[in-house]
């Protein structure tokens, strides 16, 4: 797509759009409206009006006329134009990129990003817009609705835990979801589960701050095959257990999971690499998950509560440019510790209150057995939705598995 700027021919810009000078108010497109729009016709309409030498006479219109391509080969002459308009912008962006390569003033990773974006902006199929009236808005937002699928009950994209699903519709693109808890609460846990579901339809990009690769996927591999975690880390694995082990490792290597565990990446670093990534699959991305926000590496001349700030702002600016939900993990202050009632509150999110500004989501893990083993409720985990930009908030009751560290559904699938 390209604006109308973009095209050459100044002279047929103005014919086409009736951008002549008018008189008793009437212009070329809507006098000649339903009426042959010949050369004959046009010729004698635009010298009756005084307007034919504003475009350069009749030769020059008869120039425009021999010009107009035939309606036969219509698709490949638009190949043709989208092609030279790409190229011409791929010249500007590398004059541009040229010009940015002497800004020493700036530092290099802003340039190389700059750079990376302007090239990157080239492959989207929508230009960047600015203020755009309502009426195209709308037009856009309408034929969304009545293309949804009525078959299709969510929205957002699954995490097919079911109750979860039915209070936020799934996960909304461009929403930016924090997961906080205490520490064992099973943060990493529930994420990955997340995101071992949305991998069987769309490809899931996880950034594991805390844990190695390894260590990362032998928990999926656990979950998956069900057995425990701790067989796995001291390979004492029996014999019955190969066979599921074997089974599990064959279905998540065919999942399109990526995961990269460098030590405390900015955004930046996570922005670039996920643009190659979406580009790569075509644009189809379905999931961020990083592990965790805390973890991650600021400008280093704030200090640690406005780093978190910029960097929680950032994360929502890359969840809207890629249209893609990311799930940040956080951590949750001590002062929770100190409470009779431990079930996290917003105010225990940790380092910052940007966290709460900036997430469109915010869900909080409590587990009532991690504080009273003799619970009743020893299997049930609570994810309490103590923020929803665009709909309810309450709580969610999981079953969880202390044995597996994995959380299950506890409503049936009938039931959303």
């Amino acid at each position: 797509e390209f604006s109308r700027a973009d095209r050459r021919d100044q002279a047929f810009e103005d014919l086409s759009l009736g951008r002549l000078p008018r008189r008793s108010g009437t212009d070329p497109g809507t006098a000649l409206q339903g009426q042959p729009t010949d050369l004959m016709s046009v010729t004698s309409w635009l010298y009756d009006h005084e307007l034919l030498e504003k475009i350069g006479g009749q030769s020059r219109l008869a120039q425009l006329v021999s010009r107009t391509v035939s309606s036969v080969n219509i698709d490949r002459y638009a190949v043709l134009v989208i092609d030279k308009y790409v190229r011409r912008q791929l010249i500007k962006v590398g004059n541009e990129i040229v010009e940015l390569g002497y800004e020493t003033s700036t530092d290099l990773a802003t340039v190389l990003d700059s750079a990376e974006q302007k090239v990157f902006g080239l492959t989207q199929a929508s230009p960047k817009l600015g203020l755009t009236p309502i009426c195209e808005t709308l037009v856009q937002a309408f034929q969304e609705i009545k293309n949804r699928d009525p078959e299709v009950s969510l929205p957002g994209i699954a995490s097919d835990f079911y109750d979860l699903d039915n209070m936020t519709g799934g996960f909304q693109r461009s929403d930016l979801i924090i997961v906080a808890g205490r520490p064992s609460m099973g943060k990493t846990s529930f994420a990955l589960g997340i995101a071992r579901s949305v991998s069987e339809r769309l490809p899931v990009a996880i950034f594991s701050l805390e844990m190695s690769k390894e260590q990362l996927v032998q928990r999926l591999l656990a979950s998956e095959a069900q057995i425990e975690s701790n067989y796995l880390r001291s390979g004492r694995i029996t014999q019955s257990q190969w066979a599921p082990l074997s089974h599990a490792l064959g279905i998540l290597s065919e999942l399109p999971i990526f995961i990269d565990d460098s030590a405390n990446p900015t955004v930046m670093q996570m922005r670039s690499q996920l643009r190659r990534l979406q580009a790569e699959k075509a644009g189809k991305l379905g999931l961020v998950l990083i592990d965790y926000l805390q973890l991650m590496e600021g400008s280093g001349n704030e200090n640690r509560v406005q780093e978190l700030s910029r960097i929680t702002r950032s994360l929502k600016g890359l969840a809207r440019e890629l249209n893609v939900p990311i799930i940040a993990l956080s951590q949750l202050s001590r002062g929770v510790e100190s409470r009779t009632n431990k079930r996290p509150m917003m105010s225990d999110l940790r380092e910052s209150g940007s966290i709460e500004q900036d997430a469109d989501l915010v869900m909080m893990l409590y587990r009532d057995s991690y504080y009273h083993p003799d619970s009743p409720d020893r299997d049930i985990a609570e994810l309490i939705i103590a923020k929803h930009r665009n709909g309810p908030t309450g709580t969610v009751k999981l079953l969880f598995n202390p044995e597996l560290t994995k959380f299950r559904n506890l409503a049936r699938q009938q039931d959303y």
